[in-house]
């Protein structure tokens, strides 16, 4: 079984508009629709992609929380979103609502550092419940100190040790040797994407922290439609590692992580 981690889909009717207000730099793999994702998934041999959703503020969540919980279940599983304008409440039951099991977390472009004091009782409310995926490190030309770095990730992990958290990017897009440094050993997940892709890295120096935080804490991710799946695929099977290795990252990881079956 391979699950992709990290994808994204907008409804058609916003597909193109949302594609287009995204990271700037990155050559788009697809066109960010559901037909769209599942002839990638075809074409890649993936299973079943994980579907973030991001809301840009409060007024947007249970919208976005609604689509998630729409999607084809036996192509796609929807995470849903979570803003700070809300209360811990009003967001987990949206959530919940939806039936939805995790939550996406992008600091840049729902406009919060993941030090905002009002995010911590939405994360402790979390705990037990939810997976969380958060990206960490750089977007475009803006840093991500102050909003979500390798370290500000170190700090939500000692705060919240109960919370399940995927590091998006290795814990650091664009800071490998930060994210390698601060994040590889933590008690989270990482997922392996890196577009425009992971080939770009080093295999070796890939190879090594994969080892060193764990082949069973590393999970598979493309984030199309900013990488093209098939690719990313590759990339991990050229990475070196074992054949059970390969096939844990590649799917078996998040299954456990989620309670998916076959």
């Amino acid at each position: 079984m391979i699950i992709d981690a990290h994808t994204h889909i907008w409804p058609d009717s916003v597909a193109r508009k949302a594609l287009a207000g995204s990271v700037p730099d990155l050559e788009r793999r697809g066109d960010g629709t559901q037909d769209g994702l599942k002839k990638s998934m075809a074409a890649a041999g993936v299973d079943r992609s994980v579907c973030l959703a991001v809301a840009n503020n409060g007024a947007a969540v249970d919208k976005a929380n609604r689509f998630s919980a729409s999607l084809d279940p036996g192509h796609f599983l929807g995470f849903g979103s979570v803003h700070p304008d809300l209360t811990p409440e009003e967001n987990l039951a949206s959530l919940r609502r939806h039936g939805l099991r995790g939550v996406k977390i992008h600091p840049f472009f729902q406009r919060y550092a993941l030090d905002d004091e009002r995010l911590a009782p939405l994360l402790d409310a979390m705990q037990g419940e939810f997976a969380v995926i958060i990206h960490i490190g750089s977007i475009s030309t803006t840093n991500s100190e102050g909003i979500c770095s390798p370290g500000m990730l170190a700090d939500l992990v000692r705060n919240f040790p109960r919370l399940d958290v995927i590091a998006c990017h290795f814990g650091g897009y664009r800071q490998f040797e930060a994210a390698a440094e601060i994040v590889i050993g933590l008690p989270v997940y990482v997922d392996t994407s890196w577009p425009p892709s992971l080939a770009e890295l080093d295999p070796g120096e890939v190879r090594k922290i994969i080892h060193k935080h764990g082949t069973e804490r590393v999970v598979f991710a493309s984030d199309w439609p900013m990488a093209d799946q098939a690719r990313e695929i590759r990339a991990v099977r050229e990475l070196g590692l074992a054949d059970d290795d390969v096939d844990q990252i590649l799917g078996l990881n998040l299954a456990r992580l989620l309670g998916l079956s076959s």
